[in-house]
C-alpha cells in the first residue's frame, strides 16, 4: 500500500513553534520563533512526466530572532521508494526568485524540465515506525561546510533538527529540535 499520500498530508499546511518558543522565552532561553508554510505545488509545474507520482512541495521557512526575520524557502520533491520509505530530494531555487520572493503567493508557472536537483544536498530518507516518520541526511556543501538534517513527523508535530558546521564548529542550529505544530 502506498504511504506517500499520508506522509504528504502530515507535511502540507501552516506550522509554527509558538508553544515551544513561549515556553523557552519564559525560561530565558534564546530560541527563534519559527514558521513553516508547506504547499504541494505540482499544479504549478508544467511538463511533469506522464504518470508522475512524486510531490513537489514549496517549504517557506521563516525564522525570527533578535527582532529580525529571515526567509528560507526550499523546493523539495518527495517520492516513494522501496518498502514505503520516502525520499526527499532538494531542488535549486528556480531562476528569477530570491529568498524573499520564492513563496506560494508569488509562485508562477514552473517548467519541470528547467528544475534542477541540488548537487550539494544528500537526499533524505524517511521510514515509518509506530506511526512516526523519521529520517534525515548529512550533506557536505563544501569540503569544510557540513549540513546535518534529522526530522520526525507525526500527527502531533514536525520536529526539525538541522545544523551547519564549518570545520567542525556549529555556525547554525540549536541544542534541541524546533517543534512545529499545525496552526
Amino acid at each position: 500500500m502506498s504511504e506517500i499520500k499520508g506522509f504528504m498530508e502530515l507535511l502540507e499546511g501552516h506550522f509554527d513553534n509558538s508553544e515551544q518558543y513561549e515556553r523557552l522565552k519564559a525560561d530565558g532561553v534564546d530560541f527563534p520563533y519559527a514558521k513553516h508554510v508547506n504547499t504541494i505545488c505540482n499544479d504549478r509545474i508544467d511538463h511533469l512526466p506522464e504518470g508522475f507520482e512524486g510531490y513537489f512541495l514549496l517549504e517557506e521557512s521563516y525564522y525570527t530572532q533578535h527582532g529580525s526575520t529571515h526567509a528560507s524557502p526550499h523546493l523539495f520533491l518527495f517520492t516513494e521508494e522501496a518498502e514505503g520509505a520516502i525520499k526527499l530530494t532538494s531542488y535549486n531555487m528556480p531562476e528569477g526568485y530570491t529568498n524573499d520572493s520564492f513563496n506560494i503567493e508569488s509562485l508562477g508557472r514552473l517548467d519541470y524540465e528547467a528544475l534542477t536537483p541540488s548537487s550539494k544536498f544528500t537526499p533524505a530518507i524517511y521510514t515509518k515506525k509506530d506511526g512516526v516518520w523519521e529520517g534525515g541526511s548529512v550533506s557536505m556543501f563544501s569540503p569544510v561546510l557540513k549540513f546535518t538534517l534529522h526530522e520526525r513527523f507525526s500527527e502531533d508535530c514536525l520536529e526539525v533538527n538541522e545544523s551547519m558546521e564549518v570545520n567542525g564548529k556549529r555556525t547554525f542550529g540549536f541544542d534541541q529540535p524546533i517543534i512545529y505544530k499545525r496552526i
